[in-house]
């Protein structure tokens, strides 16, 4: 069983919000969500409650199916970071110049998925 979840245009680069998801790629969901509350970086509550999100997602799936579900056997199988939209501002500089600003975004998706369902490729 395996289930998703996705964050859309979250106010972060995609550079510095992979800093942070390579951290917790391939780890068990749960110890992965626990690791990243000691972060010190900016995005990492957002991966975290991203993270709880899919393995919420994964309980409703599993309640819906009637299978059994637990938590602690949920592996994070995919997880990836798209650029969002460039917000695009002006900074006004000397001598009637202007300088460009870039407010980037990124777009983030994980997925949880038990070990069977990773192994058989599900």
């Amino acid at each position: 069983m395996e289930a998703k979840a996705q964050t859309r245009y979250l106010r972060v680069t995609a550079q510095k919000a992979r800093r942070v998801v390579n951290l917790v790629r391939g780890q068990n969901a749960v110890e992965a969500a626990a690791s990243l509350k000691f972060q010190p970086q900016a995005v990492a509550p957002d991966v975290r409650k991203l993270i709880e999100s899919a393995i919420a997602n994964a309980r409703v799936k599993a309640d819906q199916a009637g299978e059994r579900f637990d938590e602690r056997e949920l592996v994070i199988k995919e997880i990836f970071v798209d650029e969002g939209p460039t917000m695009k501002r002006i900074q006004p500089r000397a001598q009637g110049r202007a300088n460009q600003i870039l407010k980037r975004s990124c777009h983030i998706t994980v997925t949880v998925a038990t070990p069977v369902a990773v192994k058989e490729g599900v």
